[in-house]
């Protein structure tokens, strides 16, 4: 990314202070979920003020990347995967801008979690490159910072889940309710407790996404090259019923 600069941003949240620069020739904002240096654990994300900071900068798409676990043999290490459902087996998180009040409630719709219309951009940029994208991918979501025990996996795998990841939710919630696109790369890095035949450490999945990295970069500059600004889909009504942002 070019001509970086940080930016610090006042949310109703708190204070952010994301990174905006230029990147396939287009002004992108870069967000840090976990701040920098990794410094902030998933379930103490300020997911609402990051999420509320890009829709203030004006940002209508969200292209995530998330370290996940594999519960399937289907994804394997190594392999690169769009996410398009999600379980939530998260705790103690805010789920929504909307509380009552002068606010509203607002019961967004999740049929499509993840953006139809931008998964589709990011296969398409794959195809170019030459980077296999696996699509379609059923994620559940744990409060963490604790990896899952193999009782609960197996749970799990029982319900349907394929990946295993604890920053997706509420992420792709709140995006939605701001009525922004979002979509979600899930790069596995590690194999869930139980299927692994070691024990799992956060070293190993870092390393992994080191790898993965580079892989990523690529695809993320493919597909903005692709990108348009408009939103050809449903995600920017998500809070029609209490009014825009």
């Amino acid at each position: 990314m070019k001509e970086q600069r940080v930016i610090k941003v006042e949310t109703p949240y708190g204070l952010v202070e994301p990174v905006v620069g230029k990147l396939a020739d287009r002004e992108i904002v870069f967000m840090s979920r976990h701040g920098r240096n990794h410094v902030t654990p998933p379930h103490l994300v300020n997911y609402r003020a990051n999420i509320w900071a890009i829709r203030e900068l004006g940002v209508r798409k969200v292209l995530a990347t998330a370290a996940v676990g594999s519960l399937s043999l289907n994804f394997k290490l190594g392999e690169l995967v769009l996410l398009d459902q999600f379980l939530d087996f998260t705790k103690n998180r805010p789920q929504t801008f909307y509380e009552g009040g002068q606010k509203g409630v607002l019961h967004v719709d999740m049929t499509e979690p993840y953006c139809t219309s931008v998964r589709r951009g990011i296969l398409k940029a794959s195809e170019q490159i030459g980077l296999p994208v696996k699509n379609g991918a059923c994620y559940v979501c744990t409060e963490g910072p604790r990896f899952e025990t193999p009782a609960e996996i197996r749970m799990f795998q029982s319900l349907g889940a394929d990946l295993v990841g604890m920053t997706s939710v509420p992420e792709v919630v709140l995006a939605r309710e701001l009525g922004m696109c979002y979509a979600s790369i899930g790069m596995v890095t590690n194999e869930a407790a139980g299927i692994a035949t070691h024990p799992l450490s956060h070293a190993e999945v870092m390393e992994s996404m080191k790898e993965l990295g580079i892989k990523v970069a690529r695809l993320v500059q493919s597909t903005f090259e692709l990108c348009t600004p408009d939103q050809n889909c449903l995600c920017a009504s998500g809070n029609r019923e209490v009014g825009k942002f």
